[in-house]
């Protein structure tokens, strides 16, 4: 065999390893954005032109939260705010709408003091996702209601689903918190917040169902600033 043909097989060769070698990267690294970011992954895929737009876009992603001051929030601020979720789920009954407007604030703060920057809607969005993507649907349509909710276009159901979408990011957002590493109770540990005539669980009823804010004697819808009530 010549030399010339050697040359030939090795540099074939050469190139065949090296192809190999790309592929097994962009896999490992389809891998990791998938598991990462779930469904966010495949809705960008969608909106996206290409596949490997989207996965670039991602990283950018992750790039620009890793230069963010993303910490977790100390005890006392964990508990502070949890307070005042319970207290707000409290008054969802008597003024569902002020409740669920209350609700996205304390949402926004919660992540302002975890270091989120809270302007803009598409970018909060984008900076969610590289941590808390498996909440982020929860979050999206629970800011859409809230948008129809200013324009008095939500009903009742519509509102308290925003509730329980809302309460899917705090909780992810309270997340582990404490001093030199100690973490505080997941949220699904915490136990339910009862007030008088609402009770939000904090765990699937024994019917498997997702927990959820319960109006126990009454159902109230609104079409407008007042809500009209009617007996179950």
């Amino acid at each position: 065999m010549s030399a010339g043909i050697i040359t030939v097989i090795i540099v074939i060769v050469a190139i065949v390893v090296v192809a190999v070698g790309v592929g097994v990267v962009h896999d490992g690294r389809r891998r990791r954005l998938r598991q990462r970011f779930g469904p966010e992954y495949d809705r960008l895929v969608a909106e996206r032109d290409s596949r490997r737009q989207a996965e670039a876009e991602l990283t950018e992603r992750e790039k620009r939260v890793k230069g963010l001051d993303i910490r977790p929030l100390a005890p006392e601020a964990r508990a502070r705010y949890a307070g005042e979720w319970a207290a707000i789920q409290e008054r969802f009954v008597d003024a569902p709408q002020q409740s669920v407007a209350e609700a996205q604030r304390l949402v926004m703060a919660v992540m302002g003091e975890r270091g989120y920057p809270t302007e803009g809607a598409d970018q909060v969005l984008a900076d969610l996702s590289v941590e808390h993507a498996r909440t982020l649907d929860h979050y999206r349509s629970a800011h859409e209601i809230s948008q129809r909710a200013a324009d008095d276009l939500a009903s009742t159901e519509d509102l308290r689903h925003a509730m329980i979408e809302y309460r899917a990011l705090f909780q992810d957002l309270l997340g582990p918190a404490g001093p030199a590493g100690v973490a505080a109770p997941a949220p699904e540990t915490v136990e339910p917040v009862t007030g008088q005539d609402t009770v939000i669980a904090a765990e699937p009823d024994e019917a498997g169902r997702d927990p959820e804010i319960m109006v126990p004697e009454q159902q109230t819808r609104t079409s407008g600033p007042q809500a009209d009530v009617t007996e179950r």
